[in-house]
């Protein structure tokens, strides 16, 4: 795992034309700071921290790159489709050039009506010339683009593999540091009987929150200080973009209190603020779900993870990892018609809120300029 921000130069070097190649040099720097972080992490929970940094570092930049290689893609096409359409012209322009030579000059023309018809010409030419020059020039330009576009696309395969590979065995050894990790307070222990029976009891999300306040009522004081103050300022857990508000029908005309989050396969989910575990596994038809009380009636309820982190009553640090989306990720998905890297979103995360016994709209407390 060590100097892994390697991989990253890698990935930024050919962007730096692109818009992509920002976002990927800033991943590479993120992703040496991490690499140095898990150096020095003395403490589970240093390591843990450096290696959510660390896996966070590569879906920034591998989402960086697939930009910078779509944005490569669509210029290619379009550079391709002037070309075509120029055909008949840039045929034309290079029989000129053929026909003129490369030392050509007015002086060295003939014409038949004698000096005053060359002089003439020569003049007609002499014009002309530097015209033609321009359009040969920009042609080769257009050419030598085309070139470099075509072989930076060819050279993406392997250097998206090299990281992919890099953010899987981070994530292997994210999913290790938190199995190993002892050091986290726990606020109450889990009654599984309690827990069992409050599932198979509630048929809807809502019965189930309320019953959760009822199962541990010995629970420990909340350590976490309240975060009224933070409330439209909280990074979404998950790096993605909201697929439907909170309210919006579904494409089966179910509404729900909560807003959808879609996000690349395999994306990492963290706590926003620090939070008790209040339960995380299988729950109704939500699929694997985590719920977070960052303070006494407030509840964060994320579903449709494919991986879950932490027991139920740890309290967690503000960016710990609770777990992962689900999917494939693909080794390239660059193409012109990826909509700007919507196709590669195939996941979707679901985020309610919930304060006392009712929902409020998440966005009140998550900012919506994160993408």
């Amino acid at each position: 795992m060590k100097r892994l921000a390697l991989i990253f130069c890698l990935c930024a070097t050919p962007l730096f034309a692109q818009d992509g190649g920002a976002g990927a040099r800033a991943a590479a720097d993120a992703l040496d700071a991490a690499s140095i972080g898990l150096d020095q992490a003395e403490s589970a929970r240093d390591r843990v921290k450096a290696l959510t940094e660390t896996v966070r570092a590569y879906e920034d930049g591998l989402a960086a790159m697939r930009e910078g290689l779509r944005a490569a893609a669509i210029r290619e096409t379009e550079l391709s489709l002037k070309l075509e359409s120029q055909e008949a012209e840039i045929q034309q322009l290079l029989g000129v050039l053929t026909a003129m030579g490369g030392e050509a000059e007015p002086k060295t023309l003939l014409h038949p009506q004698g000096p005053l018809g060359m002089a003439r010409s020569g003049m007609l030419v002499a014009s002309v010339t530097p015209g033609l020059a321009q359009q040969a020039s920009e042609l080769r330009a257009d050419l030598e683009e085309v070139s470099a576009l075509r072989e930076l696309q060819q050279n993406a395969a392997q250097t998206l593999e090299k990281g992919l590979g890099g953010v899987q065995d981070a994530r292997t050894a994210l999913s290790k540091a938190i199995a190993d990790r002892t050091d986290l307070p726990r606020r109450f222990t889990e009654d599984p009987i309690k827990t069992a029976i409050l599932i198979s009891a509630t048929e809807t999300l809502q019965g189930f929150a309320s019953g959760l306040t009822q199962i541990s009522e010995d629970d420990a004081p909340i350590t976490t200080t309240r975060i009224d103050d933070r409330m439209g300022l909280l990074q979404l857990p998950v790096r993605g973009v909201i697929l439907r508000q909170a309210g919006e029908s579904d494409a089966a005309g179910v509404t729900r209190p909560g807003i959808v989050v879609a996000t690349q396969p395999q994306a990492l989910v963290t706590t926003p603020v620090a939070a008790t575990i209040r339960y995380n596994g299988p729950l109704l038809d939500y699929g694997l779900v985590t719920i977070l009380e960052p303070q006494a009636d407030l509840l964060l309820v994320l579903a449709g993870l494919d991986a879950v982190y932490g027991e139920i009553g740890q309290v967690l640090p503000e960016g710990s990892p609770v777990g992962t989306m689900g999917g494939t990720m693909q080794m390239n998905n660059s193409s012109p018609s990826s909509e700007g890297g919507g196709a590669e979103r195939s996941e979707t995360l679901y985020i309610e809120v919930r304060e006392g016994d009712a929902p409020v709209d998440p966005l009140l407390w998550f900012a919506t300029d994160k993408g």
